[in-house]
């Protein structure tokens, strides 16, 4: 985010109202294009974005994924009031970021789309702020979609707050309505209008000011964000009293220990950037700098008489994976970053800012465990490390066990799919075979939305089953619920691998040829190495293939009767599709340019070996 250094007296002796909102929606409801809008209202659009680009959502995997990553602050100024907007991220692997941007608000939007009414994603940050007594205003958006229901979408609101046990002060919410991409809201969806400021009116006349209690400093650090300048800075909202630069603080951490710091910069939130300012005063989220060894969670306090507020808990890791060297014969084709020194480095850095991520030396210097909330969570992280240069391989994702009272227990979580009714049964059936039990069945035109309980193991690799078995039509949702006693086996994929025998360029000829044998994941003319997944086999066991073998010529046949060859297109996967499939022996290579799939251990004799010595008596 941009630093803007500006006349410090000025804001720092600014008196006014602040209000403090954060945004609730599902994916694709209009969340980050909404902000946008009330961003350009405010009049604090800079000169740094092209018009029409999204301006919160400003990471590339966020933009192309269309899902919000990492929660931001954001402010705006209407009416003498500053308004913080917290952006929310809506899926429930990055519930660690929810919980804690969520404690920095005083109230919430919810934004719902007019069509598809509240949604599985929506429904879980929405219980989180509801548990905290945060009071929402709906927004119900894009009501200029054919066949859009605003009023009933209202009422699925009302309903779905009840649900999850909303007090009477909470179920009586203001509503407004419109269009966030045509950049217009207000009372009734069937009066459009040309501006949002009903919705900016409704924000300063239903949400609350901060509460601001009397007593010594108190600021309990929610986020925190890093840069290569000003190194950490602890991100929160500043319960009671005042913060100045140059003057010390008492930094309280979970165990109660207490150390000295000196803040050496203070900033607040000003439209996109940061600004500079000589002092904070209770009620506004801002930023210090200064502050060393301080983890989310810990609170910022008076230095002569220190009161510790209560801590965040944070959603535990469900899952683990093996991030080691690229040792394949292709390495450092690609990369820039390929060595155990440069994955530590780059690991240890993650773990500056991603709170729900772990990581634990494995007992080989080129391999590390990484533990996180799950496939999508570490996914991300793979995947923003392979556009920054780096090659690596990873393993099987695994799930984390623990002994509970001496019984061996497993992850458990609440499960969503909204689904078309005609593969609903096909859901089910998956769902049940993976050890899920399905808890309710709702109707919803057309379609069903079906609420299970299911191992975490159980989720590995069911997405891309649905996504294949719907057409493309299911969504599905997942939350972390609770650790409970271990479910059993859960049968995994049938179908063995095939397998590369040769270094080489897959010769069309070959893959023709071997059609039959299973679907195929590489192109024709690819380079492909000994040891590499080249195809999914159309029966149990593994396959050594050779593709790079070319046809024989003879007096009668030559080189152009290859023109009638047909070939099946391969199956290409996404890094999540890749890492859901693999096999416990195998590993997903992935390099700034590719995601290839291979065995653990590449020469045929040497997995033989290592299956026997498993297979030994110990």
């Amino acid at each position: 985010m941009t630093i803007k250094i500006v006349d410090t007296f000025h804001h720092s002796n600014l008196e006014m109202d602040i209000r403090n909102i954060a945004i609730i929606a599902h994916v694709d409801h209009g969340k980050t294009t909404l902000v946008d809008k009330m961003i350009l209202a405010g009049q604090l659009f800079g000169d740094h974005e092209k018009p029409g680009e999204l301006i919160l959502d400003n990471n590339d995997l966020e933009r192309e994924r269309g899902i919000t990553i990492v929660s931001k602050n954001v402010s705006i100024r209407y009416k003498g009031v500053k308004i913080n907007i917290i952006d929310t991220p809506g899926h429930s692997d990055f519930g660690g970021e929810v919980e804690r941007v969520l404690n920095m608000a005083d109230g919430v939007i919810l934004l719902v789309d007019a069509f598809e009414g509240p949604m599985p994603q929506t429904r879980f940050v929405l219980s989180k702020a509801i548990e905290l007594g945060l009071k929402p205003l709906v927004v119900v958006n894009k009501v200029d979609k054919e066949n859009c229901t605003p009023e009933e979408v209202h009422e699925a609101v009302f309903d779905l707050m009840c649900d999850l046990d909303a007090t009477e002060e909470q179920l009586d919410f203001p509503a407004v309505y419109g269009s966030a991409k045509y950049g217009w809201m207000n009372y009734h969806w069937n009066d459009q209008i040309d501006n949002i400021t009903p919705l900016l009116d409704s924000i300063i006349k239903n949400i609350p000011a901060p509460k601001i209690e009397e007593g010594t400093t108190q600021m309990l650090v929610t986020s925190l964000d890093y840069s290569n300048f000003t190194g950490r800075m602890a991100i929160g909202r500043l319960v009671r009293g005042e913060l100045k630069t140059n003057t010390d603080i008492a930094l309280v951490n979970r165990k109660g220990e207490v150390k000295k710091h000196r803040i050496r910069g203070l900033f607040t939130f000003e439209g996109l950037g940061k600004v500079k300012v000589d002092s904070v005063k209770a009620g506004d989220i801002c930023a210090i700098q200064g502050i060393e060894g301080f983890e989310i969670g810990d609170t910022v306090a008076d230095v002569e008489n220190p009161e510790a507020l209560a801590t965040i808990a944070i959603d535990e890791p469900t899952m683990s994976m093996l991030f080691t060297i690229n040792d394949s014969p292709f390495f450092g084709q690609e990369g820039k970053f390929v060595t155990s020194r440069h994955i530590k480095d780059r690991l240890e850095k993650e773990l500056e800012k991603n709170l729900a991520l772990k990581v634990e030396p494995t007992g080989s210097a080129d391999s590390f465990r990484v533990f996180g909330r799950g496939v999508l969570h570490l996914a991300v992280l793979i995947e923003t490390m392979r556009r920054e240069g780096y090659e690596l391989q990873i393993g099987q994702p695994q799930v984390i066990m623990k002994k509970i009272d001496g019984v061996t227990s497993e992850p458990i979580e609440e499960l969503t799919i909204d689904i078309p009714d005609e593969t609903s049964g096909k859901a089910i059936e998956a769902v049940t075979k993976r050890k899920g039990m399905m808890l309710s069945m709702e109707p919803k035109g057309g379609r069903q939305l079906l609420q299970f309980e299911i191992p975490s193991r159980g989720i590995i690799g069911l997405r891309s089953y649905l996504i294949t078995a719907s057409q493309g039509e299911a969504i599905m949702t997942h939350r972390f619920k609770e650790f409970q006693p271990h479910k059993g086996e859960i049968p995994s994929r049938i179908n063995g691998s095939l397998i590369s025998m040769e270094q080489g360029k897959a010769i069309p000829f070959s893959i023709n040829n071997l059609q039959e044998r299973g679907k195929f994941f590489i192109t024709a003319n690819q380079e492909i190495y000994e040891g590499q997944v080249v195809g999914e086999n159309s029966r149990p066991g593994d396959l050594v293939i050779n593709l790079t073998k070319t046809k024989k010529m003879s007096n009668m046949r030559s080189a152009g009767n290859d023109a009638k060859v047909k070939i099946v297109p391969p199956v290409v996967f996404t890094l999540e599709e890749a890492l859901e499939y693999i096999q416990e022996d195998e590993f997903v290579e992935v390099t700034p340019g590719s995601i290839r799939l291979r065995k653990t251990f590449l020469k045929d004799h040497d997995r033989k070996r290592n299956k026997n010595k498993a297979l030994a008596p110990a």
